[in-house]
C-alpha cells in the first residue's frame, strides 16, 4: 500500500522559512516523480513544484520560483520542500504527489498517489 507522508506545515510570519518533508513507502516503481501542490481555502489545488527521480527534470510555478526549492533524497524515499521568503498568499494545504510515469509534469492528473496535506499559515 503506497503511502505519501507530509510533515513541517506551521504558521509563521510573512518573510520567514519552512521546510516540507514528505515520506514515501510502499511505492509500486523502482522510479518515480514526486511533486507539491497547495489548496488555498475557496481555490483550487494548484501545482507548486515537481522533481524527477534523478532531479535531472525540476520544474515551479511562476508564483514561487526563486523562493521555493524542491529536493529529494532516493534513499529515504523522502521529498523536501524548503519554502523562504513566505508571502501571505502561500497560506494553503500543501500536498505531496507522486508519479509513477517519472514524469514530472504540473498537471495533477499524471499523479498516482497522494498525501493527505499539512497545513502551511503565513501570517501577514
Amino acid at each position: 500500500q503506497v503511502q505519501l507522508v507530509e510533515s513541517g506545515g506551521g504558521l509563521v510570519q510573512t518573510g520567514d522559512s519552512l521546510r516540507l518533508s514528505c515520506a514515501a513507502s510502499g511505492m509500486p516503481s523502482s522510479r518515480y516523480a514526486m511533486a507539491w501542490f497547495r489548496q488555498a481555502p475557496g481555490k483550487e489545488r494548484e501545482f507548486v513544484a515537481a522533481i524527477s527521480w534523478s532531479a535531472s527534470t525540476i520544474t515551479y510555478a511562476n508564483s514561487v520560483k526563486g523562493r521555493f526549492t524542491i529536493s529529494r533524497n532516493n534513499a529515504r524515499n523522502t521529498v523536501y520542500l524548503q519554502m523562504n521568503s513566505l508571502e501571505f498568499e502561500d497560506t494553503g494545504v500543501y500536498y505531496c504527489a507522486a508519479d509513477k510515469t517519472n514524469w514530472a509534469l504540473r498537471q495533477s492528473s499524471n499523479y498516482d498517489y497522494w498525501g493527505q496535506g499539512t497545513q502551511v499559515t503565513v501570517s501577514s
